[in-house]
């Protein structure tokens, strides 16, 4: 039985859970036993997922929550979980409803009760909300569309070379879940943000984000106010989406087990 604290982190949308690897070193080396599970459908290689994305169609939030609960109930000890974008609303899912010791979402998607929409988002969304038969397809971003959506932040060349390495297929279905949420009485995108009983959580914000703009990640952070849980926030000013694979994913991490050292934990 492992005495290291567990961490799962959690990818976010048309990226594969191998380009948390830097993370998974730096944690390992601080002493943390970190995973990184793809969601439901996805395999084990980005050639392979991007060979099968009709495994990936039609799975939703609920679906993708549910397959990290499995996850963890199969951990020696409740982890710390980190989600980038709508892997960020999965990991407040999991905190919530009492499945991790702390939580540190990156650029999160939206939640049920954030109603900022700025408009880089809706064109960041574009590609798959423009058609509703996407809600249960995979979709694939073209290089052009992952440079806006996710490498407007660092050089062209970057952004391609990463589009090359760790772009995949992804469900249409989380994009309007979360676009329809505040529109439903229940939504898979909900989270309870006014408990007391959960762990600390953290949330990062890019402030270059087109995808997950920083007003989300404030408006989030706002839905919190209620809670006498720790709730804390970082900006990154001149991050964009691909801030956690990037060429400075490592700012990102550092900050994050700093925090986690001021936690406790």
């Amino acid at each position: 039985m492992s005495t290291s604290i567990p961490v799962v982190l959690i990818h976010g949308l048309w990226i594969h859970s191998n380009s948390w690897q830097g993370w998974m070193d730096l944690y390992r080396q601080a002493g943390y036993d970190p995973i990184a599970p793809g969601w439901p459908g996805d395999s084990g290689s980005v050639d392979e997922t991007r060979q099968n994305s009709e495994a990936v169609g039609d799975q939703g939030l609920d679906d993708i929550t549910a397959s990290y609960i499995d996850v963890i109930e199969g951990l020696d000890a409740k982890p710390i979980v980190i989600g980038h974008s709508f892997g960020g609303v999965v990991a407040q899912k999991l905190l919530a409803d009492g499945y991790a010791a702390a939580c540190i979402v990156i650029d999160p998607a939206q939640i049920k009760g954030v109603k900022a929409v700025p408009l880089s988002q809706i064109r960041s969304g574009f590609p798959v909300l423009s058609k509703p038969s996407n809600k249960h397809k995979a979709v694939v971003l073209s290089q052009h569309q992952f440079r806006y959506a996710f490498g407007n932040a660092i050089p062209e060349s970057e952004s391609d070379e990463l589009f090359n390495r760790w772009a995949i297929p992804g469900p249409g279905k989380p994009l309007f879940e979360a676009s329809t949420a505040n529109f439903k009485k229940t939504s898979p995108a909900a989270v309870d943000t006014k408990t007391d009983s959960r762990g600390p959580l953290l949330i990062i914000g890019g402030g270059s984000d087109h995808t997950a703009p920083e007003s989300i990640a404030k408006a989030t952070r706002k839905l919190y106010g209620d809670s006498n849980a720790t709730t804390d926030f970082q900006s990154f000013p001149d991050r964009g989406h691909s801030l956690v694979f990037d060429h400075g994913w490592r700012e990102i991490a550092d900050y994050t087990l700093a925090w986690l050292k001021r936690q406790g934990l």
